[in-house]
């Protein structure tokens, strides 16, 4: 059967009844949308004939875990577009009744609530903004559930740890990474993985001609390529190899894809990571356990201000946060010096035989 949004449900009902359930990617079986008769008994017909040809295009079955955390995720997506939809019509009222800029960061925060508070509005619009901020509310409250759910279940993940170890990638990244891939082994190689979250550039060619590389495919789950966007332009502002390899080739084609090459960076990196078992040797551990300590306190760990033995205290320690930035700068110079005599030449040219 093809992919739609209840074929997992129906996989899962036929997968005791039968000896294997396929489930067919549409947007490759095309032979089926291009046919001039479509009804269900013919396109249950090519598929069982593009099927024992070996010619059908399968789709991976994820396991009940990872369904569980895909859903997880799409809800939290949800709720932020959601929470931001609610926000910017705070801000299309206040820009409509000619208020002025507001002098805090976070409009939404204690001080800047206040301020609104105080602003001069007409009474259906000041009663729109208090209903606006119950919802926001609303809104605030859900996704702390969400972020407790996906952390607790992100704190006994050996993936998300080693994640985490890459700078830009904090837990929600790191757990969405883990939700849209599954199972990172069953791709043979990284490209396989960059290609399957659409962060590959199309190529056409013809004949003996030069291929011509074009954007990027997009194919698969835009949120997560969405995410390994965002963790790009974290990385690119961290200390780090990441960032030297942002900025080489920023001078060379612009930020636009420089960072859309650091997110391909970024997910290679995270497929050798993870099949390989081993943690980012370029990490920061201060950072590494500030993270994983902010992991522990959303999953519902105790709180103990003060105590400077725990996990992640050292991230507060400026000296120590200091001479981990050091070390970062170092190892983005080492990068810089490493592929700075990455030009093309030409071949020698040898001397024809007299």
């Amino acid at each position: 059967m093809e992919a739609t949004g209840n074929s997992d449900a129906i996989a899962n009902l036929l997968i005791p009844l039968v000896a294997r359930v396929v489930v067919s990617n549409p947007s490759k079986t095309r032979v089926i949308a291009e046919a001039k008769v479509k009804t269900d008994k013919v396109d249950a017909r090519i598929l069982a004939q593009l099927l024992a040809a070996d010619f059908l295009p399968p789709v991976w079955l994820p396991d009940e875990r990872i369904r569980r955390l895909r859903r997880q995720v799409t809800r939290r997506a949800h709720l932020v577009r959601q929470r931001t939809r609610v926000k910017n019509q705070v801000h299309a009222i206040l820009a409509r009744n000619l208020a002025p800029t507001p002098p805090v960061s976070d409009l939404f925060g204690k001080t800047g609530r206040h301020w609104l508070s105080r602003q001069v509005l007409p009474a259906d619009e000041r009663a729109s903004v208090q209903a606006l901020l119950r919802q926001m509310d609303f809104h605030g409250d859900e996704l702390a559930i969400v972020d407790r759910e996906l952390a607790v279940e992100a704190f006994a993940d050996p993936m998300v740890t080693r994640l985490m170890t890459i700078p830009g990638i904090d837990a929600i990244a790191a757990i969405s990474i883990v939700a849209a891939v599954g199972d990172f082994t069953r791709f043979t190689d990284a490209d396989k993985l960059v290609a399957y979250v659409g962060l590959n550039p199309k190529v056409r060619q013809s004949g003996n001609s030069a291929p011509v590389h074009g954007r990027i495919s997009k194919a698969g789950r835009a949120h997560v390529r969405g995410v390994l966007v965002e963790a790009a332009w974290s990385a690119s502002h961290a200390p780090g190899p990441l960032r030297a390899f942002y900025q080489r080739v920023k001078a060379r084609r612009g930020f636009q894809t420089a960072i859309v090459a650091t997110a391909r960076k970024m997910t290679t990196l995270a497929w050798h990571l993870v099949t390989k078992e081993q943690n980012y040797a370029f990490a920061r551990p201060g950072l590494t356990a500030h993270k994983r300590r902010k992991l522990e306190l959303t999953a519902g760990a105790p709180s103990r201000r003060g105590n400077f033995r725990i996990p992640g205290a050292a991230y507060n320690d400026k000296q120590r946060r200091a001479a981990e930035t050091a070390v970062a700068e170092q190892a983005e110079h080492a990068y810089e010096v490493f592929v700075a005599h990455w030009q093309p030449h030409n071949p020698a040219k040898t001397r024809a035989a007299t």
